[in-house]
């Protein structure tokens, strides 16, 4: 794995510390939005389509450490929208690090090598570059050319300056390709990245384009052939994450969602369930982790998480077993991710309560409660 041994070791002495007080349920990583605002409008992204009078509005400074505190998370990521278009991350960054966090800043790098000079180099700090494939599919990925190239170029340079950087890829209909995923998890590696983050996108009812967001059996499908296809050079890929979410999503492990996994902070508030569904907000941390209905939510509970596989879900789950089962972890780690067996029973959803749509509610309120007109950055 990509993941330093001290930080490692923090998380393994976080989870233990929970364990030993008896606490259910506490978060590993805290997403942090300060903004929705991007640079980019990529079609499988539902997270930035808001009216401008949300798109405008930032977390402060000290919203951002009150989340980080009261969360209490060994592990800090900030997504967006594009955070590096805030004008305090640099404080942020410099705040969350002090308190011996680890930040994951998850950038499209269109800005990094104008913005890169604001941030130094720490074992507590890591550029997260996000990056869809190669360039044919990154740039269909991304709506835009010439998105690739930039990116490879910062990510060199933070590299150069002995920055931690890692690769965040997201696997749509487009660009689930196996040979082509396989050369570009080679070509990644070469850039002297610590690792890749991987996941199968998740269809946000917002998103612009539908049809591109991959199903579980062929989520399944799709890694097992590119884990058979990479065999050879499987042992030179470095991942963030755990192994033992891989092997979840190369249908070997039956996982459930840990949504209070990964709580998410943004400019509305707390927001439940997860970082991927909006049902809701709570004001404070203890608001969302006591109010929520966890149960409610999950593939076979409800119908918008019924192909869900993504890692800010499950990742949680796989960490917390590999904690619980280190020796089973370690055996998936020695003999690689298995390919050719059956693949475990899948989740029935016959019992799967149906969605509820409550997103334009949700948009209509915060836009009336800012007194401002209603206006979209994209149709």
């Amino acid at each position: 794995m990509a993941v330093p041994l001290i930080q490692q070791l923090r998380v393994g002495a976080y989870i233990a510390k929970q364990k030993l007080k008896g606490v259910a349920k506490y978060p590993l990583v805290l997403m942090l939005e300060p903004l929705f605002r991007c640079n980019l409008a990529c079609v499988g992204c539902g997270k930035i389509d808001y009216p401008d009078a949300i798109l405008n509005k930032r977390l402060t400074p000290a919203e951002c450490f009150e989340a980080v505190d009261s969360c209490g998370a060994p592990m800090v990521s900030i997504p967006g929208g594009e955070p590096l278009l805030h004008k305090e991350i640099k404080e942020i960054v410099e705040g969350i690090v002090a308190r011996k966090k680890f930040v994951y800043l998850c950038t499209n790098a269109l800005l990094l090598k104008k913005k890169m000079d604001l941030f130094t180099p720490s074992p507590y700090f890591t550029f997260s570059i996000h990056l869809d494939g190669l360039k044919e599919e990154h740039d269909h990925a991304v709506s835009q050319d010439g998105v690739f190239e930039k990116a490879v170029e910062a990510i060199k340079e933070a590299v150069a300056r002995g920055f931690r950087v890692t690769v965040n890829c997201t696997l749509f209909t487009p660009n689930a390709v196996p040979e082509r995923v396989v050369a570009f998890f080679d070509y990644v590696m070469s850039l002297g990245v610590e690792g890749i983050t991987i996941a199968p996108g998740y269809a946000y009812e917002r998103a612009p384009v539908q049809d591109q967001f991959l199903g579980r059996t062929q989520t399944k499908d799709l890694f097992r052939t590119i884990f058979r296809k990479g065999k050879e050079n499987a042992r030179k890929w470095v991942f963030n994450q755990s192994t033992m979410y891989l092997d979840f999503l190369a249908g070997n492990q039956t996982y459930e969602c840990t949504p209070w996994g990964n709580p998410t902070r943004n400019v509305f508030g707390w927001q439940k369930p997860c970082y991927l569904l909006a049902e809701g907000y709570a004001k404070t941390f203890d608001e969302l982790m006591t109010t929520t209905e966890w149960d409610s939510y999950g593939t076979g509970k409800y119908e918008k998480c019924a192909n869900c596989m993504v890692h800010c879900g499950y990742e949680p789950t796989a960490v917390i077993d590999t904690a619980a089962h280190p020796i089973r972890a370690l055996k998936v780690w020695l003999q690689g991710i298995e390919t050719e067996k059956p693949m475990v029973a899948e989740i029935d959803l016959s019992k799967q309560r149906p969605a509820e749509f409550v997103f334009e509610k949700q948009v209509k309120g915060f836009v009336e409660a800012s007194g401002q007109p209603e206006s979209r950055r994209r149709a």
